[in-house]
């Protein structure tokens, strides 16, 4: 039996974990994956060895509260993987956690792949060298990484993003919106305020508010908003009776991706959301808070290299979903922007084609690719189908 381990801490990582492990079921069906796992990957055959959420932390002040306890995880993973060695180990995403249990694995021997490449060349590109120590191959989701990543002597292969595979370059809104029992007529506004806790607990009473400019200035708008988790839902609902309780809304349970395709409009925390939201073709306004003191510390050591924190812009390389970061962050200014996109058919017939443009590059069947690497790795023939 081929054993693999595999961990990744958020909505994201979950989505390109099941892509990769449905992948390399496919060509070798006698396989057991262990590690941390989301709803996706468990669905995928994954075991969890505990909740995903527990390792759900963003921003440098949020991750020193939970300092103590990330770190006690990690010993419990590093202590399973020592005990129960894996043919390969995969740490989806999350590289500040992931990075330092893959190197200490690589250190007694076990294959370490890591699926996602930390973004070096946009901020802390210092983490090159750890990243030299921690894995044996990096597999790559965008094609400007691999030539970067191999410069600096990290053994890396681009494999594209499997979302640009899942999803397909034409998107029917008013299926999505059947879908969603919601009408096919009226303006719909996709409300996503993060899958981490601390994202909702920061962004949802911006949104919320924004969304109220935006009704009072059209009446004809209806909102949807997608949660991932019970916890996400109730912190959420407790801020909608707080600032906006006759919002018309629906609230979904998952199905992100079907809300973004039933939208005309996007308002979403930044994140791999602003990828999906390509990807479907639809407008977006992005939106970011973290902690006052991690923002003051990254801006003042200029740890970030790149001109835009949405993936979308950086794939764009221009900004056409406006960004609205930390004190910009404000209600009338995202109201304001997302009013502009309804006013501006032109503009969104402009950045729909862009978006198509930037599909069709990403196109690469990434978890094929992936499993193929990871296989090649370590030397396991796989099976054809």
């Amino acid at each position: 039996m081929l054993r693999v381990g595999i961990v990744a801490n958020e909505a994201s990582g979950d989505i390109l974990g099941a892509a990769l492990a449905r992948e390399i079921r496919r060509r070798v069906p006698d396989v057991r994956f262990v590690g941390v796992a989301g709803p996706r990957m468990l669905e995928a055959g994954c075991e969890s060895l505990f909740d995903m959420e527990r390792l759900s932390v963003m921003g440098l002040m949020e991750v020193l509260a939970q300092l103590r306890e990330l770190l006690g995880l990690r010993r419990e993973l590093e202590h399973y993987f020592r005990q129960t060695p894996p043919d390969v180990f995969i740490g989806v995403d999350a590289p500040d956690f992931n990075l330092g249990l893959e190197r200490r694995l690589r250190r007694v021997g076990i294959r370490t792949v890591h699926l996602v490449s930390p973004t070096v060349w946009a901020w802390r590109p210092g983490r090159v060298k750890s990243i030299r120590r921690a894995v044996d191959l990096m597999l790559s989701v965008f094609p400007f990484e691999e030539p970067f990543l191999r410069r600096h002597g990290v053994p890396a292969r681009y494999v594209g993003h499997p979302l640009a595979d899942e999803i397909p370059i034409e998107i029917d809104r008013s299926a999505a919106r059947r879908a969603l029992g919601m009408p096919r007529v009226g303006s719909l506004i996709a409300v996503l305020p993060g899958s981490r806790m601390a994202e909702v607990e920061r962004l949802a009473g911006p949104f919320i508010e924004a969304a109220s400019q935006c009704l009072a200035a059209r009446g004809d708008l209806h909102f949807l908003v997608p949660l991932v988790s019970v916890r996400v839902r109730e912190r959420f609902v407790g801020e909608l009776e707080r600032v906006a309780p006759s919002l018309p809304v629906t609230l979904v349970d998952g199905r992100s991706r079907e809300v973004i395709a039933a939208a005309d409009v996007v308002l979403t925390a930044s994140g791999t959301a602003t990828l999906e939201t390509l990807l479907c073709k639809r407008p977006m306004v992005v939106a970011y808070r973290v902690h006052p003191i991690s923002y003051h510390l990254v801006k003042q050591l200029g740890l970030i290299k790149v001109p835009y924190i949405a993936m979308a812009n950086l794939l764009a390389e221009r900004e056409l979903a406006p960004e609205l970061i930390q004190e910009r962050c404000r209600p009338e200014l995202l109201a304001r922007a997302v009013l502009a996109f309804l006013d501006d058919p032109a503009r969104v017939a402009e950045i729909q084609a862009e978006y198509r443009r930037i599909h069709l590059r990403l196109r690469h069947d990434a978890a094929g690719a992936a499993a193929e690497a990871v296989l090649e790795l370590i030397g396991r023939e796989p099976r054809r189908t």
